[in-house]
């Protein structure tokens, strides 16, 4: 054989051994066909926030960990809520993520574009209220552990003037600073809650500045609903009692800090990313609460008293019976008219349309 014909031997040789390879990688029990499941978030903050987005990525890292190697997770962060979600949406499917959570309710309707285009995708919706085949809803009762996190606010208030800060004029934020001033009135009969809006769920800039005002305007304790611990921070440098939402943030002010509303993602997410990769997933709305841990208070700080903790036992400890809620009438808005009857408690209907501020609150529920 002339050394021509060797070499086309040769060559031919290697490329059947490559069709050999190639063929092994795309058969069945191939590392192709056993990659790791991809699941995605997308944050509206930096996943480090030290409030809102970073619990959830918290919540994310729980599910790389008790799913390992089985699953690829990613996020991205700091998208803002409008139309740039959707280019963000559709670079996480290109990319063969088989299941995303979007964490701000302005997400919503780019997500229900998108779960319309790719019915072979999961698509989960945290604060949102539409749902469909392959797009389900999540959130939990952030209300009643802030309603407990009022009552350490409200005990820690002089002059019963408390400050909060608050984002978005929407029913979720409504509620919640309903239930803030609810606890805090539990604690200190006849306060007062300011509020400030910043138009943003994350900007430390505009959160410190209201955190500002508001103790020039004479409150002695501020809280919050929006997601950085800006607030806390000045709250620290001007000896301020703090009640922080969304994370243990007590690091960021631990002579101020009190205690906050937290949410424990990790559970659910890991529940829900192991339906998706055994083809047991189902559309649904979880509202978690006290009672199963998806809700719960973040440990307390130097400033809060014994009586105070045990006043916030009782009041947990009742909420998780099922029988009362901070929402039990009778319960009067601002101008004093009667919203909920004695004998009885918001429905959950009610509470996700709320758009009036109970009595006893100190700004407009338009923003």
């Amino acid at each position: 054989m002339t050394k021509r014909n060797l070499a086309l031997a040769a060559i031919l040789l290697v490329i059947a051994a490559a069709s050999v390879v190639l063929a092994l990688g795309t058969s069945p029990g191939s590392a192709k066909s056993d990659a790791a499941f991809k699941a995605a978030w997308i944050y509206v903050g930096p996943h480090n926030d030290g409030g809102w987005s970073q619990a959830h990525d918290q919540g994310r890292i729980a599910v790389q960990t008790a799913l390992g190697s089985k699953v690829q997770t990613t996020y991205k962060e700091n998208v803002p809520e409008g139309p740039q979600v959707a280019q963000v949406i559709d670079s996480l499917i290109r990319d063969g993520n088989k299941i995303i959570f979007a964490t701000s309710f302005g997400y919503q309707p780019a997500m229900v574009a998108a779960a319309k285009k790719n019915p072979d995708v999961k698509f989960e919706m945290a604060t949102g209220y539409l749902s469909s085949k392959n797009m389900a809803d999540y959130y939990g009762a952030g209300e009643d552990a802030i309603y407990l996190s009022g009552i350490a606010a409200g005990a820690a208030s002089k002059t019963g003037t408390v400050g909060y800060v608050v984002p978005f004029a929407i029913p979720e934020v409504i509620r919640h600073t309903n239930a803030f001033a609810l606890g805090v009135q539990k604690a200190h009969p006849g306060a007062k809650v300011k509020i400030i809006w910043t138009n943003s769920w994350f900007d430390p800039a505009k959160e410190t500045k209201a955190a500002e005002n508001l103790h020039s305007a004479g409150a002695d304790v501020i809280g919050q609903n929006v997601d950085s611990p800006a607030a806390g921070q000045y709250s620290e440098k001007n000896s301020v009692p703090w009640v922080g939402y969304d994370s243990n943030a007590q690091k960021f002010a631990p002579k101020s800090w009190l205690t906050g509303a937290v949410y424990n993602w990790g559970p659910y997410y890991t529940k829900r990313v192991t339906a998706a990769m055994n083809g047991t997933w189902k559309t649904g709305n979880y509202y978690g609460n006290l009672k199963d841990g998806f809700t719960k208070l973040a440990p307390f700080g130097k400033g809060v008293s014994a009586k105070t903790k045990a006043l916030i036992a009782s009041q947990e400890a009742k909420i998780k019976s099922g029988k009362w809620n901070e929402f039990s009438g009778p319960i009067y808005d601002q101008s004093g008219k009667l919203r909920i009857k004695p004998g009885h408690r918001a429905s959950f209907g009610d509470l996700m349309s709320m758009n009036y501020l109970v009595k006893g609150v100190i700004g407009s529920p338009k923003g």
